[in-house]
């Protein structure tokens, strides 16, 4: 398997638009400042040192001048209290000595370019030791007969206040982050409200506080979104008022014909007519509910145990065998008449065509899974998505719809889909079918 190193880096980026955003305000900004003090203090750094050490080695090699041009004990000791008293530093002359062996080899800034300033103004045997002493830098220079010995403070030839502007830059960058993350937690809030708001409406559910907030193209996008839930709203009320229109005009001569019919005598053919009327009826009830869905109804916080407890009861007064357990907690905001007739249209279907049903209803983390399992014949697997489009049928014995009508599944996972969840069938490990309702909390 190949590395890919644009996928691994955008699996590793997070995911949200808050954490991209701040990412890519503060990360370059971050990145930009890192370089600017490298760069800053490797130039301060070397330019501060450079000419701290050219001072320092110009005072040493004037006393050592001075004291070649008047050797003695007593130069040596005026020269020497002169350093101390005007330039700080520490000087010895000690006549007869010899440069230590060892030598560092002056790899460090501070070494190299005293060595290199050694080298150019004084031009004779040095030796430099800038570890041994904290506050001080040992430095030794060999004269004809013997050893000049000069302890200059670290901070006269050292730039070693750096650490300041590193401060700084820090302080400035934790600034940043504090700002940014402030400022883009207010631009990112109103997103995540439309985004709920989008969900809830998906789901069914009520939306009536939601407002246009933030900046001026989300504003645009949530007064988008109103529009449409107005829109879609309007269109779900003019297409039930017209069904309720088609619903009294169908009834009327459905209502004739039972009028015409109980006036006369009974009679095999007469009860078969009577059949076909409630069967007429029945249907269109069917195709009504369908294609009606209940747009009316309220989401309301529901106690998903409890219906089920009632559904249980009325599919066991209709004689079916069925068994309830509940896991967690399972209260949601559910359209309660709908979500009852999808779980009852399951539930009984199962219950018709089997011996046994087990309903159970997990709840995992925000999901809530009603699993529905029978004992029965089962469906075959090249049917199990076919079911799910209105005014299918199965030619085997079992149907799912048990009017015949074939929109019994349809209906169902309409609802499920109206609360934003689904409708799956597989094989059931009871040897019949499984449907599994998901519904998001």
């Amino acid at each position: 398997m190949s590395f890919r190193p644009f996928q691994f880096l955008k699996r590793m980026l997070p995911s949200g638009l808050y954490w991209r955003s701040l990412m890519i305000i503060v990360l370059p900004m971050v990145m930009l400042q890192a370089f600017v003090t490298y760069v800053f203090m490797e130039r301060h750094w070397q330019m501060v040192t450079e000419a701290l050490s050219r001072s320092a080695v110009a005072d040493i090699a004037m006393l050592l001048s001075e004291y070649e041009q008047d050797p003695g004990e007593a130069a040596a000791n005026r020269i020497a209290a002169q350093a101390s008293e005007f330039l700080e530093m520490s000087v010895a002359f000690l006549p007869d000595e010899k440069l230590p062996e060892t030598n560092t080899g002056y790899e460090g800034l501070l070494d190299r370019s005293l060595a290199d300033e050694i080298r150019l103004r004084i031009a004779k045997p040095f030796w430099i030791d800038g570890e041994r002493y904290d506050d001080y830098v040992d430095i030794r220079i060999a004269y004809d007969g013997g050893v000049m010995r000069a302890l200059p403070l670290r901070s006269h030839v050292y730039a070693a206040n750096s650490h300041i502007f590193i401060v700084w830059m820090v302080a400035a960058s934790i600034v940043l982050v504090i700002v940014a993350l402030l400022f883009l937690r207010n631009q990112i809030r109103p997103i995540e409200r439309l985004a709920e708001a989008a969900e809830d409406f998906g789901m069914g559910r009520d939306v009536e506080n939601f407002k246009p907030q933030g900046a001026s193209e989300v504003r645009r996008a949530a007064i988008a979104f109103m529009q449409m839930r107005s829109r879609i709203r309007a269109q779900i009320e003019q297409r039930t008022a017209m069904l309720a229109g088609v619903s009294h005009d169908l009834r009327t001569p459905l209502t004739r014909f039972k009028l015409q019919l109980a006036m006369l005598k009974d009679g095999p053919e007469i009860e078969e007519l009577r059949n076909d009327v409630r069967e007429m009826e029945r249907m269109l009830d069917d195709y009504l509910d369908f294609v009606r869905g209940d747009p009316s109804e309220i989401s309301q916080m529901t106690d998903l145990g409890e219906l089920l407890k009632e559904i249980q009861f009325d599919s066991q007064r209709k004689g079916h065998t069925v068994t309830l357990e509940l896991h967690g907690a399972l209260e949601l905001p559910l359209r309660r008449n709908a979500f009852k007739r999808c779980l009852t249209n399951i539930i009984d279907n199962a219950g018709k065509y089997a011996g046994e049903v087990w309903v159970t209803a997990i709840r995992d983390e925000g999901d809530i899974d009603i699993i529905v399992d029978d004992n029965g014949a089962g469906i075959p697997d090249e049917q199990l998505e076919e079911v799910f489009r209105p005014f299918y049928r199965l030619d085997e014995a079992r149907n799912l719809d048990e009017g015949g009508t074939g929109l019994g599944l349809a209906i169902a996972r309409d609802i499920a889909r109206g609360h934003g969840g689904d409708i799956q069938l597989a094989r059931s490990p009871m040897g019949g079918l499984r449907a599994v309702i998901h519904v998001p909390v």
